[in-house]
């Protein structure tokens, strides 16, 4: 009887049907495709583009869709045959390419260009606090879109990718600048930017000590230029000298002796950043008047209000004046000037971040998923969600983390 008994248990114990089984639920499968729209700028001397047409093809090889307005690349010197080569559709009617439901520009958008947003669209582009308004915020909110600005894009190591890159391009920039503007054939000084031997280097003044300084000092010091750098930020100047790898002079902001190195310098960079609000003042067109006469000022934060009483803005086009007989270059968007390497630039950041997007299945859950890419926002379904705007102009905003936790 207990054999039998034995048996039995044993058949019941093989039965597969009074195992555990886990249950095959369905796997949602997050990746999609997207549908992008890249206007050409219309705003003053911008020339960059935020994809090429290599980076055009990489995300069409993966099934997304691309539309392009007709000469959006020219100023890159990019074709609409090699875009539509790489797989984009080239369209002649601005409102076509705002069907897309994610707009890429450089410029933020003007107001002609606002009222072709809808709904649910996703902008991508530069914000510009310099110039910001109220007003301006609340058109882009009253089309109850999501909005980012891809200057204040952080990446995993909590770095701001886009200023890191258009400040190396700019800090790289401005000594070519210099170095053309101070010779003879531009009625400068006639002077080599930099030193050979027997003959003193030219003296390169720069205020501020982040990428820009960075960028600018080891072009200026590769010349053989001798170079000096002003900041109040110790940690900044310190980092800087390391970076760089020389011993290089550096001092806090101290007037007097800022005042005495710019009066000697033959070129004077002012690359200061702005944490909120506009750059200080901090040269007084009384120093400026006992430059070296045909020396040259470069205020790369003049969209910021500028570092220099005398600096007024200027244009690629018309790019220098003269006060003092100091040479002013004050441009704005000093990466424009040299618009296919920036392009490449931003094209490198921007593949990436779309690709993100779209594996997530879109914005809302690559937002949800990935803390580092909500410091960009700051409109969210309509609604103001960047504290600093707010306190700016005395706006209502919500937490994007809130929104964001029951965006269903």
């Amino acid at each position: 009887m207990t054999q039998k008994l034995a048996v039995s248990m044993g058949k019941v114990a093989a039965s597969v049907a009074l195992y555990p089984k886990e249950s095959m639920l369905a796997v949602e499968e997050r990746s999609r495709n997207l549908f992008i729209g890249i206007p050409k700028e219309s705003s003053f001397q911008e020339n960059r583009i935020g994809l090429t047409p290599d980076a055009v093809k990489q995300l069409t090889d993966h099934g997304h869709r691309i539309r392009i307005e007709a000469g959006a690349g020219s100023p890159s010197k990019y074709s609409d045959h090699e875009y539509s080569e790489a797989g984009a559709q080239i369209v002649y009617a601005v409102n076509e390419v705002y069907e897309a439901d994610i707009i890429l520009k450089i410029a933020p958008p003007t107001y002609d260009e606002i009222r072709y947003l809808r709904p649910g669209q996703t902008l991508i582009s530069a914000l510009q606090f310099g110039t910001l308004t109220s007003d301006y915020i609340n058109a882009l909110l009253a089309k109850k879109i999501n909005a980012l600005s891809f200057e204040l894009i952080r990446d995993k190591s909590e770095a701001k990718p886009v200023v890191r890159a258009m400040s190396e391009i700019a800090g790289s920039t401005v000594m070519l600048i210099a170095a053309e503007y101070l010779s003879s054939s531009n009625d400068g000084r006639g002077v080599i930017l930099g030193g050979i031997t027997g003959v003193p280097p030219s003296k390169v003044v720069i205020l501020g000590a982040g990428t820009v300084a960075e960028y600018a000092a080891r072009a200026a010091l590769g010349l053989g230029a001798e170079v000096k750098v002003f900041d109040n930020h110790i940690y900044k100047l310190r980092r800087l000298k390391h970076n760089i790898g020389t011993q290089l002079f550096t001092s806090t902001l101290d007037k007097a002796v800022l005042y005495n190195e710019v009066k000697q310098a033959d070129v004077v960079i002012g690359a200061l950043v702005a944490h909120e609000g506009r750059i200080p003042c901090m040269v007084e067109e009384g120093v400026v008047a006992q430059m070296n006469p045909g020396s040259i000022i470069i205020d790369v934060c003049i969209d910021q209000g500028g570092c220099f009483e005398t600096s007024e803005v200027t244009s690629h086009s018309r790019p220098i004046y003269r006060k003092y007989d100091i040479i002013h270059y004050c441009v704005p968007n000093i990466p424009s000037r040299v618009p296919r390497t920036a392009s490449q630039a931003l094209s490198n950041i921007f593949t990436p971040i779309f690709t993100e997007i779209s594996k997530y299945g879109g914005i809302n859950e690559v937002l949800f998923m990935n803390e580092h890419y909500r410091s960009g926002v700051y409109i969210y379904r309509g609604s103001l969600t960047n504290s600093h705007i707010a306190k700016r102009f005395g706006m209502r905003y919500k937490e994007l983390g809130l929104m964001i936790a029951v965006r269903n």
